[in-house]
C-alpha cells in the first residue's frame, strides 16, 4: 500500500484546488466518448471573446465534429510525415533530440496509452523533442532508470503524484531541470513548478502570479468562500485570453502555463500533442523548430450526457426535456423490457414515466477520456427503472451543481411557503430529483480539494443537502485498487478515505463499490450496480409510500442467550424507547393497528421473550400465539409473564415455519450451497438454531398494523454462540439467513415474507454487520449485503461509540441515528466509606486529643477493604490492625499515621467525586433540569464555572445578566439548548423512515469533546484516518508515555523493554489517536505531516534528543482499528522496520535488540509488532468462554487470547500472517501493558472486552515468561475522558470503579430502576467480575462480599431484579456461585447457602414459565 501525501491543487498561488482522479484506468472499447468530444467546438485560446462566450447560456450543442482520434490524425498526420523526412540526416539515421522531456504519470494510468501515442507522434512530427513516459510505479520498481532519465532531462512533466516517498524522491531530483510542470499533485511537488519566470515556490521568493493577476483572480466566482475553487476553474478557462493584455514576461509565462494546463486538462491525442509542441516552441527549441500546435479542442467544464445522444446538454432541464420525449416515444411504442422496470426504445432501455429521478455526478476526466463504465452505469440504472441525470463535473464544483441545478419536491414545497434554502437555485435550469449519487467521492464541497482539511465545509454541504432533503449516496468503482484485492482484503488506504470516510462527513449513506481495476481498465461489476439501484429504490420507495402504507420492521436484540438480554441495548432503555418511537410513528400516520395508543414497551418486550424461549420455539410457529396468550394470564410468581395485556395493543404473532430444504426460495442457489457446506451438508435433515421439533426454521415476531417487531436471530450454535462472528468463511446459520430474507419479502406464494420497506435496528448493537464477508466494501458474497437487500437500515446507536457504528454504517448500510448517553452522577460515599470520612475529619481536627479514634479508624479501613487501595506503610500485608493503631506512641509513628490518614482522606475525596453514568437513556427524552445540571457539572469538572452559574443555566433560561462572567453562562446555556434537542433522536429516525436526508454529526464524548458531539439524532460518523494522532492527542500521548516510563522506572529500577499498547477503534476515534501517540512516544518517534496537515510518516527522534532507550512496543489491535486505520498500520509497520534497522546500540534501542534476538532464533520479519485477530475476524473469544463457563483456569484464557491474536499486519503481504512464535517472543519481554479507557460509560468493569483483551493479554505475557521467570506484568490505565493525564495501575482502577459503581447503592438503585434492561446491565457486570478474577487475579474479597450483599442478600433489590428480568438475576446468582466454586471468593457458609437457595428458586420459576405448558394446550387449527 502506498503512503500518500495527497493534496489536490492546481497551483499553490493561483488556484488552490481543482479536479483530481485517484486511479489508473484506461480507455474502454465500449466507451461512448465520441458522443462527448465529437461536438466539442474547437476554439483558439487567443480568442478571448469566444472563450468568455462559453460561460453564457447556449443551446445544447449538436454533434457536428468528427471523433477526437480522427481529428488528431487530420491535424497532425500529414505534417508528421513531412517533418519526419526533414529531420533525418543524409544517411537516413534519426538525429539526436535537442531537448528531452520526462513525463511521470501518477494515478492516471487510463492516460498511459495516450501518452505513449503522443511520444510516438512527437518522434514523427518533431524529432527534436524526445518524450520519455514513466509511471509512479517505475520510481518504486526501477528507481535507477528514473534517476538516469531525470539527469538528462530538459523539462519535467508530472501529474497526479501523491505518494509521499515518490514526492520526496522527485522533488530532490528535478530542481536542476529548467522547466518543471506539475499538475494536480502533492503541494510539495507542485511548488517546484517553474516555466520561464513563473514559479509556484512560496516563501517570498517571487512565486505565484503578479499583483494585477491576483486582482483579476478575485473577480471570478460568486463571492462565497465555498465557491472560490469553482471560480478558479472559470479563470483557468479564460485566463490565457485575458492575460494577453497584461504586460510582463512573468505574466506571459503564466499565460503559457495556463495554456499548457488547458491542453492537458482537455485531454485527447491532439490536445496533449499540442501541449508538448507549445512547450517545445516557447521554452526548449530554437524558434520555428516545432510545428504549430493545433487549436484546443474543448469539452465543456460541466454538462449532462447520455450514451444514446451525441448532445451535451448544458442544463439538467434541457436534458429532462429530451428524456421526456424518449419516454413518450417508448410509451407509444408499447415495447417493454420483459418486466415492469423499464421501457424499450430502439433496443435501449428507457425509464418509465414516474420513475425515481436520480442525479448522477460523474468525473469529467473519465467522460472526456471515454471510460466505458459510464455508459454501462447509466444504462443499468435505466434497466432497473431509474431515470438517471448524468452530470459530469471537474469535482471541486459539485456543491454548486447540487445547490443551483438540482431541486426536489421538498425544496419546491418550502419555496412555495417563502423558505428559500438555496438563494442561487436556477429555477429555469434545474430539475427535481429523488436522490443524488456521487460517483466521485470526497467531500461534496471542494471535492478532491475539500480533502485538504477534512470536513472544513461540512456546514455548507449539510445546509445544501438539508435544503434538498433527499438521500445522498456515494458509489464508485475503485480507481486505485483492483477487483482481486478488493475481494480478498476489502477496500484499502486512500480509496477508503475517498469512498467512505470523507463522504460520511457530509451525511452520505449506503456506499457501494461498483467495481475496480482489471489491469489498467475500470471494470464495473453488474451485480453491484444493481445493488446500488436496489438501494436507491429502497430509499425513494419510502418517500413515495404514504406512512399509513409503509411496512417497517423493528429488531431488538437478545444476545447473549439465556441471560436476560432480549430487549436490551447498551446505555438505552429499550422498552421505554421502543414505546416512544412507536407512539411517534402513530402520530405521523403509520398504521399500528386500532389500539396503537395503548402501547406498552415492557409488555411488547415480555411477549417477545416468551416467543424466543427454546421450549416455545420447539413447538413451532403455530403455538407461538398460544404461548403469548398464556403468558398474559400468569401471576407474579412466574417469570415469563406479560403483566399488561392491554399494553400489547392488539399485537398478533406473525411468522412462518420454513423447512431448511426450502432455503433456496429465499437465497440464491450459490449462497444456499454455501450455507449447506457450513452447516452440515444436508439441509433436508438440518436441525439447529431456532428450529422446531419437526425441523422447521421458526421465523416470527409481533405485528402491529404494518409494523413488525422481532428479535434478531442468535449467532452461532449451542455452546458456541459467537462461532459465526469469528469464522470468516462460515455462513449465517439457516434460520438467521431465512429470517432476514423473510423480512425482505423473499419467497414464493405462501412462502412470501413480510416485505419490509425499511428495517430499524434498535440500539447498540446487533450482529448483522459483523457477519462474514469483505471487511470493507461489500461484495455479493458479503452476508450483510445479502441479508439486508435493498432495505434502508436505520440504526439507533449511542453517540459515544463512533467506532463500532462504522461497521454498522459501512458493512450494514446503516444510517446511524445517534442517541445521548445517560446523565452523569457523582459517586458520593456510602456506608463504611461515609463513616470513615467522618471519623477522619473528626480525628484531623485535633490528632492529639483524638488519638483514641485510631483503632476505630483502622478497623473501619479494614472493613471497607481500603488497605487494598492504600496499603499502610511498613506494615505486614499493608494492613494496620486496631491493636497496632492503639499502640502508636512515638512521634515518628504518630506522624506516619497522620500522613496516612491525610492521604486516605484525599483518596476518599477522589472516590466521592468520581463520575458514573446514571441509569439508561430513553430515546428522544430531553433531560430534566436536575439531569441537565448533572451533565453540566460533569462537563465543567474542576470549578471552571461557579456552581450558581451551572444551577442557573440548568433551571432557568433568562438569568444571564445576573451571572459573571457572561460568556461562561452563555456556554452553559448553549450546552443546555443542545441537550434539549434530544427530541431530534426520534425525529431523526422518522426522517430516515421518510426517505429523507439525515444530517451528519460527529460521534464522541461530551466530557472530552463538549458541545461538538451535540445534538444527537444525527447520522454519526468518525474521523479522517490520515490525521492520527491529532495535535491534542499527540500532546497527551507524550505526557502519558513519559509518566508510564517514569513510574515503571521508579517501581522496578529499570526501563521497561517492551510495553504492549492496546489500540482499539473506539478510543482511537474518540481521542483522535491517543493510543497511537503513546506508542510513538514510547518508541521515540513523531508524526510527519505534508503541506495539508495530513500525516504521511512516523519518523524516529534522534537518541540524543530522546535521552532514554527506545522502548519496544507490542501493538495489540482490535479488528475495527485494523480495518478502519490500515494507513496507520502501514505507517507503524514502517516505523518498527526503521527502528529495528537503525544504527544504534541495542542497550538504547530495545526494538533493535529484540529484532536481532528473534532473527537469531530463525524468526522471519522480526520487526513485526502489529498483531490482531485473523483477517476479517473480530474479538478474542475470551469473553465468550467466560460467558459460557467453558474454561479451566486463567492460563487457558491466556491461551485463547494468544491463539486469536497471533496474526501480524503491515505492509506488503503482511495482512494477517500467522506468527505465533514471534508473538510468543514479544510477550516474553513484555513488562507492562497500556490500556486507554475512552469514557465514563465504558469503564473496565462495565464491558467485557477489557478483561477479554487487556486482562487476557496480561495473563498471556505472564505465562510466556515460563514458570521459572513468571512475574506479574503491570498494566497502566489512562482515563482519556479526564482532563488530567495520570496513568493508574489496573488494580487501583478496578477498585475505584467497583466502589463508585457496582457496590454503590446510588448506582445500583438507578440501574435497577431501568426495568429489564437495568437488571441485564448489572448481570453483565457480574460476569465481568468473574473475567477479571480469571485473567488478572483480581479477587478482593470485599468486592464479592459487597455485590452479594447489594444484589442477592438485600430482599428488596433481589425481588426487583427477579421481577424485572429473571434470567439476568439468575446469571447474577450463578456468577456468585461460580466465584466461590473457582476459589475467587470465600464467603461464609450462611451467605453461600442463601445464594444457593435463591438460585434454586429462580431456576424453578424460570422452568415454570417455560414452554412446557404448551403440552396441555391443544394446537389451534
Amino acid at each position: 500500500m502506498r503512503r500518500l501525501a495527497f493534496t489536490f491543487c492546481l497551483c499553490a498561488s493561483v488556484a488552490p484546488a481543482a479536479s483530481f482522479t485517484t486511479a489508473p484506468v484506461s480507455t474502454s472499447k465500449a466507451c461512448f466518448h465520441k458522443n462527448v468530444v465529437c461536438h466539442a467546438r474547437a476554439r483558439s485560446m487567443d480568442d478571448g471573446r469566444r472563450l468568455l462566450h462559453m460561460n453564457r447560456q447556449q443551446e445544447p450543442r449538436k454533434s457536428s465534429v468528427q471523433p477526437l482520434q480522427a481529428l488528431a490524425r487530420d491535424l497532425v498526420g500529414g505534417a508528421a510525415k513531412r517533418n519526419a523526412e526533414q529531420q533525418r540526416g543524409s544517411d537516413g539515421k534519426q538525429q539526436e533530440p535537442l531537448a528531452r522531456i520526462v513525463l511521470v504519470a501518477g494515478f492516471e494510468s487510463f492516460n498511459l496509452q495516450l501518452y505513449n501515442q503522443v511520444a510516438e507522434r512527437l518522434r514523427e512530427v518533431c524529432p527534436e523533442l524526445e518524450l520519455t513516459v514513466l509511471t509512479d510505479r517505475d520510481i518504486s520498481e526501477d528507481r535507477a532508470r528514473v534517476e538516469t532519465v531525470l539527469a538528462r532531462a530538459d523539462a519535467f512533466f508530472g501529474s497526479l503524484i501523491f505518494d509521499y516517498d515518490q514526492v520526496r524522491f522527485l522533488a530532490e531530483r528535478i530542481q536542476r531541470i529548467p522547466v518543471r510542470l506539475i499538475f494536480e499533485s502533492a503541494l510539495e511537488l507542485m511548488s517546484s513548478t517553474k516555466i520561464g519566470e513563473f514559479t509556484m515556490a512560496g516563501g517570498g521568493g517571487g512565486g505565484g502570479p503578479p499583483a494585477p493577476v491576483k486582482a483579476l483572480l478575485s473577480k471570478f466566482g460568486s463571492g462565497k468562500e465555498e465557491d472560490r475553487l469553482a471560480g478558479y476553474l472559470n479563470f483557468l478557462k479564460v485566463g490565457p485570453s485575458l492575460l494577453k493584455y497584461v504586460p510582463g514576461k512573468k505574466v506571459a509565462d503564466l499565460r503559457s502555463w495556463l495554456e499548457i494546463y488547458a491542453y492537458w486538462n482537455q485531454g485527447g491525442l491532439g490536445n496533449v500533442l499540442s501541449m508538448f509542441l507549445v512547450l517545445g516552441d516557447r521554452y526548449l527549441l530554437p524558434k520555428d523548430t516545432a510545428p504549430d500546435p493545433s487549436t484546443l479542442v474543448e469539452t465543456p467544464p460541466q454538462g449532462v450526457i447520455h450514451p444514446d445522444t451525441s448532445t451535451i446538454f448544458e442544463t439538467p432541464r434541457q436534458y429532462m426535456d429530451w428524456y421526456k420525449g424518449r419516454q413518450a416515444r417508448a410509451t407509444s411504442s408499447s415495447t417493454s423490457n420483459g418486466s415492469s422496470s423499464s421501457l424499450m426504445l430502439d433496443g435501449a432501455p428507457v425509464a418509465p414515466v414516474g420513475a425515481p429521478v436520480v442525479a448522477v455526478l460523474l468525473y469529467r476526466k473519465h467522460v472526456i477520456t471515454g471510460q466505458g463504465y459510464i455508459a454501462t452505469l447509466i444504462k443499468s440504472f435505466e434497466e432497473q427503472g431509474l431515470l438517471p441525470v448524468p452530470i459530469f463535473i471537474n469535482g471541486v464544483e459539485a456543491h454548486t451543481i447540487v445547490r443551483d441545478l438540482l431541486s426536489s419536491p421538498f425544496e419546491q414545497q418550502q419555496r412555495a411557503r417563502g423558505i428559500k434554502g438555496c438563494e442561487t437555485l436556477r429555477s429555469a435550469d434545474c430539475v427535481e430529483v429523488d436522490a443524488i449519487v456521487n460517483t466521485i467521492g470526497f467531500p461534496l464541497v471542494g471535492g478532491p480539494a475539500g480533502s485538504m482539511e477534512a470536513g472544513r465545509r461540512v456546514d455548507v454541504a449539510t445546509s445544501i443537502l438539508m435544503t434538498k432533503n433527499v438521500p445522498y449516496m456515494v458509489a464508485a468503482p475503485l480507481l486505485i485498487q483492483d477487483l482481486k484485492s478488493w475481494r480478498k482484503v476489502g477496500v484499502q488506504g486512500l480509496q477508503q478515505v475517498v469512498l467512505f470516510s470523507l463522504p460520511e462527513l457530509d451525511g452520505a449513506v449506503d456506499a457501494v463499490v461498483l467495481g475496480g481495476l482489471v489491469g489498467d481498465r475500470i471494470a464495473l461489476v453488474p451485480e453491484r450496480v444493481r445493488k446500488l439501484a436496489g438501494r436507491v429504490h429502497g430509499w425513494t420507495g419510502l418517500r413515495r409510500t404514504p406512512p399509513s402504507e409503509r411496512k417497517i420492521a423493528v429488531l431488538l436484540y437478545g444476545f447473549p442467550p439465556n441471560v436476560g438480554a432480549v430487549g436490551t441495548a447498551a446505555l438505552l432503555n429499550v422498552p421505554q424507547s421502543l414505546e416512544a418511537l412507536l407512539r411517534s410513528m402513530a402520530e405521523q400516520g403509520y398504521d399500528l393497528g386500532p389500539f396503537g395508543d395503548k402501547i406498552d414497551g415492557e409488555a411488547l418486550v415480555a411477549a417477545l421473550k416468551v416467543m424466543n424461549q427454546d421450549a416455545v420455539v420447539a413447538r413451532g410457529v403455530s403455538r407461538l400465539q398460544a404461548a403469548v396468550d398464556h403468558a398474559c394470564s400468569l401471576g407474579e410468581e412466574c417469570s415469563y409473564r406479560v403483566a399488561n395485556k392491554e399494553g400489547l395493543a392488539g399485537a398478533r404473532v406473525v411468522g412462518q415455519g420454513i423447512p431448511p430444504m426450502d432455503l433456496d426460495l429465499y437465497l440464491s442457489k450459490r449462497m444456499t450451497a454455501k450455507v449447506e457446506r457450513g452447516w452440515g451438508g444436508d439441509l433436508g435433515s438440518y436441525k439447529g438454531v431456532t428450529t422446531s421439533a419437526n425441523g422447521e426454521m421458526v421465523v416470527a415476531g409481533l405485528q402491529l398494523g404494518n409494523v413488525f417487531l422481532g428479535v434478531q436471530p442468535l449467532l452461532g450454535v449451542e455452546g458456541d454462540p459467537m462461532r459465526l462472528m469469528f469464522e470468516r468463511d462460515l455462513t449465517p446459520h439457516p434460520q438467521y439467513a431465512a429470517f432476514y430474507k423473510w423480512l425482505q419479502g423473499a419467497g414464493r406464494g405462501e412462502r412470501g415474507g413480510f416485505g419490509a420497506q425499511a428495517i430499524v435496528h434498535f440500539g447498540m448493537h446487533g450482529t448483522v454487520e459483523w457477519l462474514p464477508g469483505s471487511p470493507l466494501g461489500n461484495t455479493f458474497e458479503t452476508w450483510p449485503d445479502q441479508l439486508l437487500g435493498g432495505m434502508p437500515n436505520v440504526y439507533v446507536y449511542a453517540a459515544n461509540n463512533p467506532s463500532e457504528s462504522i461497521l454498522a454504517k459501512r458493512r450494514g448500510y446503516g444510517t446511524i441515528v445517534s442517541h445521548n448517553v445517560p446523565p452523569y452522577s457523582r459517586a458520593g460515599l456510602y456506608k463504611e466509606l461515609l463513616s470513615l470520612k467522618e471519623l477522619i475529619f473528626e480525628y484531623r481536627e485535633s490528632p492529639a486529643s483524638n488519638a483514641p479514634l485510631r483503632p476505630t479508624i483502622a478497623a473501619q479501613i479494614a472493613r471497607a477493604g481500603l488497605f487494598d487501595d492504600r496499603p499502610y506503610p511498613n506494615a505486614a500485608n499493608g494492613e494496620l490492625s486496631p491493636e497496632a493503631a492503639e499502640a502508636i506512641a512515638t512521634d515518628d509513628a504518630v506522624s506516619e499515621f497522620d500522613a496516612y490518614v491525610a492521604d486516605l482522606g484525599d483518596y476518599l475525596l477522589v472516590l466521592e467525586q468520581r463520575l458514573f453514568s446514571e441509569g439508561l437513556h430513553v430515546l428522544g427524552a430531553p433531560p430534566s433540569p436536575p439531569q441537565t445540571l448533572q451533565y453540566l457539572s460533569a462537563f465543567y469538572e474542576g470549578g471552571d464555572v461557579p456552581a450558581e452559574a451551572l444551577e442557573c443555566a440548568a433551571h432557568h433560561s433568562n438569568r444571564a445578566c445576573c451571572l459573571k462572567p457572561l460568556h461562561l453562562y452563555c456556554h452553559c446555556a448553549e450546552i443546555k439548548r443542545l441537550l434539549e434537542l434530544n427530541t431530534e433522536e426520534l425525529s431523526g429516525v422518522l426522517r430516515a423512515l421518510n426517505g429523507e436526508y439525515v444530517p451528519p454529526g460527529v460521534g464522541g464524548d461530551i466530557l472530552r469533546d463538549g458541545p461538538g458531539v451535540l445534538p444527537t439524532g444525527r447520522n454519526m460518523h468518525a474521523l479522517d484516518p490520515y490525521r492520527m494522532p491529532s495535535p491534542a492527542a499527540w500532546a497527551r500521548g507524550q505526557i502519558a508515555a513519559a509518566k508510564i516510563v517514569e513510574q515503571h522506572l521508579e517501581k522496578t529500577g529499570s526501563y521497561p523493554e517492551t510495553i504492549a499498547v492496546t489500540m482499539w477503534g473506539l478510543d482511537s476515534i474518540k481521542t483522535r489517536g491517543e493510543s497511537v501517540a503513546i506508542a510513538l512516544a514510547l518508541i521515540g518517534a513523531r508524526p510527519v505531516k505534508e503541506a495539508t496537515g495530513r500525516i504521511v510518516k512516523y519518523e524516529l527522534v534522534p537518541l540524543d534528543e530522546l535521552k532514554r532507550p527506545r522502548i519496544d512496543v507490542l501493538a495489540s489491535l482490535s479488528g475495527i482499528f485494523r480495518d478502519s486505520f490500515a494507513n496507520v498500520v502501514d505507517l507503524l509497520d514502517d516505523l518498527f522496520e526503521a527502528a529495528a534497522t537503525a544504527d544504534e546500540p541495542t542497550n538504547l534501542n530495545y526494538i533493535r535488540k529484540h529484532a536481532l534476538d528473534l532473527t537469531e532464533q530463525g524468526i522471519e520479519r522480526s520487526s513485526s509488532r502489529l498483531f490482531s485477530n485473523p483477517p476479517g475476524d473480530f474479538g478474542s473469544m475470551v469473553n465468550e468462554r467466560v460467558g459460557t463457563g467453558d474454561w479451566d483456569n486463567g492460563d487457558s484464557l491466556a491461551e485463547t487470547w494468544q491463539g486469536r491474536n497471533s496474526f501480524s499486519f503491515g505492509r506488503g503481504g503482511e495482512r494477517g500472517t500467522a506468527r505465533p512464535e514471534l508473538l510468543e517472543g514479544l510477550l516474553k519481554t513484555t513488562d507492562r501493558i497500556v490500556q486507554e479507557i475512552d469514557s465514563v460509560e465504558y469503564g473496565l468493569t462495565d464491558i467485557q472486552e477489557y478483561f477479554a483483551n487487556t486482562g487476557a493479554l496480561k495473563r498471556a505475557a505472564e505465562v510466556a515468561k515460563g514458570p521459572e521467570n513468571r512475574k506479574k506484568v503491570g498494566v497502566s490505565i489512562i482515563e482519556a475522558f479526564s482532563k488530567k493525564v495520570e496513568p493508574q495501575e489496573l488494580e487501583a482502577t478496578l477498585r475505584l470503579e467497583y466502589r463508585s459503581k457496582m457496590l454503590n447503592p446510588k448506582w445500583a438503585e438507578a440501574m435497577a430502576a431501568q426495568g429489564s434492561g437495568g437488571a441485564y446491565e448489572i448481570s453483565q457486570r457480574m460476569t465481568a467480575l468473574i473475567g477479571w478474577s480469571g485473567t488478572a487475579d483480581f479477587q478482593d474479597q470485599w468486592v464479592y462480599d459487597g455485590v452479594a450483599e447489594r444484589y442477592a442478600l438485600d430482599p428488596e433489590m433481589a425481588q426487583k431484579l427477579r421481577k424485572n428480568n429473571p434470567e439476568a438475576f439468575q446469571n447474577i446468582l450463578k456468577r456468585m456461585l461460580e466465584a466461590a466454586g473457582r476459589g475467587f471468593w470465600s464467603p461464609d457458609d450462611r451467605v453461600l447457602e442463601a445464594i444457593r437457595e435463591q438460585y434454586a428458586d429462580i431456576e424453578d420459576q424460570i422452568e415454570l414459565g417455560s414452554g412446557k405448558f404448551l403440552e396441555k394446550i391443544p394446537e389451534r387449527r
